[in-house]
């Protein structure tokens, strides 16, 4: 099965705006200012980040239950950096936090599984060229 989205501009780069929809129910404006300076709306980065934090999240939960130890809940959050550098924007870093409970292991194994997921999960794999990727992980008592 492919995912669909879908995005249409109209205008120039700093005054015009634009529309997206990813899947059946995600949708809404973007434009210059929500991407370069912090201004209302939505942005490519926004998407990436809900993308690869879901994605982890259920990758995690994979290993986990894979080890014996299945979750009550996996949250993660995906901090995406957008810079402008002298070759243009680009994502510098990805930061994902993520704090599990999961009965009958320790933070250490946590760590472990959670260093396993982000080597696995596939949007991960899709953001290799990234220069940096961390991962904070937290077992919650």
């Amino acid at each position: 099965m492919a995912a669909r989205g879908s995005a249409e501009w109209k205008g120039t780069l700093r005054e015009g705006g634009g529309t997206f929809t990813a899947g059946d129910s995600i949708g809404g404006d973007y434009s210059f200012k929500s991407r370069f300076e912090d201004g209302p709306g939505a942005n490519p980065e926004q998407l990436i980040a809900g993308a690869h934090a879901s994605c982890f999240s259920m990758a995690l939960s994979l290993v986990l239950e894979e080890a014996g130890t299945p979750v009550e809940s996996v949250k993660t959050d995906a901090k995406v950096t957008l810079r402008l550098l002298d070759e243009g924007p680009s994502i510098t870093k990805i930061e994902l936090s993520t704090v599990g409970r999961v009965p009958g292991i320790d933070q250490a194994a946590f760590e472990e599984a959670a260093a396993q997921a982000k080597v696995g999960c596939p949007i991960s794999k899709a953001l290799a060229a990234v220069p940096e990727i961390t991962l904070e992980a937290t077992l919650e008592s």
